[in-house]
């Protein structure tokens, strides 16, 4: 039993503020980039948090409460990153951490939670696991790894202003982006028809920009998309939507993003996987 506890208590700390277990004394960049190098977004999906992830823990002499879900959490701060350092050994939740990778370190989310960073500074924006403990500095909220600091640039600068949300799953299938209301999905009904609320943001007849278009607006606002072609004309479509609150406060988002031309549409379609 004691030999349990203290492999739980090592996992726990397995975070950026160890260094002495690392062959490096100071973290660094890679020699070189891998050929591996993944930039793709993390999908969201429900994944029970591991129980010794909420255990309260001590780290430089601060004490740390883990939150019971990640369920509405948003918040600014300042995000840093680590890479070879820490590259190739066990996370906080007993994982292997790949630098290459998305993921993050967060001191007090459970784990492992999924999260969408945005660089205030920049607009751009990763989606990230987090599975490791940490950045243990008073001023900062997330430590990305390598591969999500290089795709929303925090490398140069080293830290950057984010905003993290988490995208939590629930076992229904709901998705709550950070802080919005969160709504169960809704099927509309109109006469003997039943139909589901869209957003239309464009109409092209090339299917290759449609596509790459389709598959950036997914990612930034975290929303499923499909492409149904008529008669030639591919349709983007951003749903379906859960309700009208839903769909106006994307609409509102997509106009001051410069999607003019956006507007609701009730329609069935295929989903893009």
């Amino acid at each position: 039993m004691k030999r349990l506890g203290c492999l739980i208590f090592c996992i726990l700390i397995a975070s950026c503020s160890n260094t002495g277990r690392y062959s490096q004394h100071s973290d660094s960049k890679p020699k070189s980039i891998s050929s591996d190098i993944d930039f793709r977004d993390v999908k969201p999906s429900y994944e029970p948090y591991l129980a010794a992830s909420m255990r309260p823990y001590t780290v430089l002499g601060k004490y740390y409460k883990p939150l019971k879900t990640g369920k509405g959490y948003a918040k600014q701060g300042i995000a840093s990153w680590y890479g070879q350092k820490f590259h190739g050994h066990l996370t906080a939740n007993g994982e292997v951490y790949n630098m290459f990778a998305m993921s993050a370190a967060h001191k007090t989310l459970p784990l492992p939670s999924i999260v969408k960073v945005t660089n205030i500074e920049n607009g751009k924006i990763a989606v990230v696991r987090v599975n490791d403990r940490g950045p243990f500095h008073d001023n900062r909220i997330i430590d990305l790894s390598y591969a999500a600091a290089m795709k929303i640039g925090v490398l140069d600068t080293g830290t950057a202003k984010v905003k993290v949300e988490v995208l939590h799953l629930d076992k229904d299938g709901t998705l709550t982006v950070g802080n919005t209301p969160t709504t169960a999905p809704t099927t509309l009904v109109a006469g003997n028809k039943s139909e589901q609320l869209f957003i239309q943001v464009a109409a092209l007849q090339d299917e290759t920009k449609v596509q790459a278009l389709a598959q950036g607006l997914q990612s930034q606002y975290q929303v499923s998309v499909n492409t149904p072609n008529e008669n030639g004309l591919f349709r983007l479509h951003l749903g379906p939507l859960n309700d009208e609150s839903h769909a106006e406060q994307l609409l509102q988002q997509l106009k001051q993003d410069g999607y003019s031309s956006a507007f609701r549409i009730y329609s069935q379609s295929t989903l893009i996987p």
